[in-house]
């Protein structure tokens, strides 16, 4: 066997190496590969999760696209939980306490969350962890009457501690109560609802909201002069552009209503996002552009929620 027959093996053996190295690389990073979540409910609500690959259809700009990877086992999150301690939701503080304990139950073995609260201002645990008790210590025990609702600004950092993680799947679900409140001080950050949904489509984020009504301990005053009767009818409803953040990303939303179970509701998060579709497809084009995606399934009854759009790579 001569020198160049076993040279050209090596270089051929390096090479297929190489290739397949990439190829795993690009789908277990977030690289070049778009990669989208996918939810599939019934009539009823019911979480499905024995589809198949055929069974599904992705479109970039109306466009169908071969799915390179598709995964329906259950992925390790990283999840920060942005709880709403304006002065509105004083009342709502021991539901808010016992839901919380509810998801992190739920939390799987390679999961692991932060807690953080936006009122008066916004603060985020300082790690990651799976204990339980380490979680129940960074909820909030009270909650100051009149603190504001820095909603966007509350997600806008909570995006910020993604940035030095890994690869687990990083998801992001608030409960808030109400509109945000935007800037107190002229040297506070800003952030509008508009640059929360752009920073999680770029980042490849997922938020959740769960909205609910103000439950403020004291009576507020009722609004008086033109509109007011309008304004008090609103006044103790969630921000509708929470609604919008978590379509967008492909989260959920869900309005809990007195009565309601706010615990059921955060463990449907939970269940939600171990209950996933992980679909992959290359963007045919690398033009730096968003592009709008929708994702179908083909048996009937059945509905898909996913993320609308995406960044594509540059070339």
């Amino acid at each position: 066997m001569s020198r160049l027959f076993i040279a050209a093996v090596c270089v051929a053996c390096a090479l297929g190496v190489l290739t397949a190295a990439g190829q795993q690389a690009v789908f277990r990073g977030r690289g070049d590969a778009v990669r989208v979540f996918v939810t599939v409910t019934d009539r009823d609500g019911r979480l499905v999760t024995s589809l198949t690959r055929d069974q599904f259809e992705i479109r970039d700009e109306g466009r169908p696209q071969p799915i390179t990877l598709f995964d329906n086992t259950p992925r390790p999150i990283r999840l920060i939980v942005m709880l709403d301690v304006s002065g509105s939701m004083e009342g709502n503080l021991p539901l808010l306490r016992a839901a919380a304990e509810q998801l992190f139950a739920r939390l799987e073995p390679d999961d692991a969350a932060r807690v953080g609260t936006f009122g008066g201002d916004v603060t985020i645990s300082a790690e990651f962890t799976r204990d339980p008790a380490q979680l129940r210590r960074a909820l909030p025990d009270r909650i100051p009457s009149d603190a504001p609702t820095p909603l966007w600004r509350a997600i806008d950092e909570a995006l910020d501690v993604f940035a030095d993680e890994g690869d687990e799947r990083p998801v992001i679900l608030v409960l808030s109560d109400g509109k945000d409140s935007g800037p107190i001080g002229f040297r506070q950050r800003t952030a509008s609802q508009g640059e929360v949904i752009d920073r999680a489509r770029e980042e490849d984020v997922m938020i959740y909201g769960i909205g609910m009504r103000s439950r403020a301990a004291r009576p507020m005053p009722p609004p008086i002069g033109p509109g007011a009767l309008q304004a008090m009818m609103v006044a103790d409803l969630p921000d509708p552009g929470l609604a919008r953040v978590a379509e967008e990303t492909g989260g959920g939303y869900s309005e809990i209503r007195f009565g309601q179970d706010l615990g059921a509701a955060f463990a449907q998060v939970a269940d939600e996002l171990h209950s996933q579709y992980l679909l992959g497809f290359a963007p045919p084009r690398r033009d730096g552009n968003v592009h709008d995606i929708d994702v179908r399934v083909t048996q009937r009854g059945l509905t898909p929620r996913a993320r609308k759009s995406y960044v594509a790579p540059r070339p």
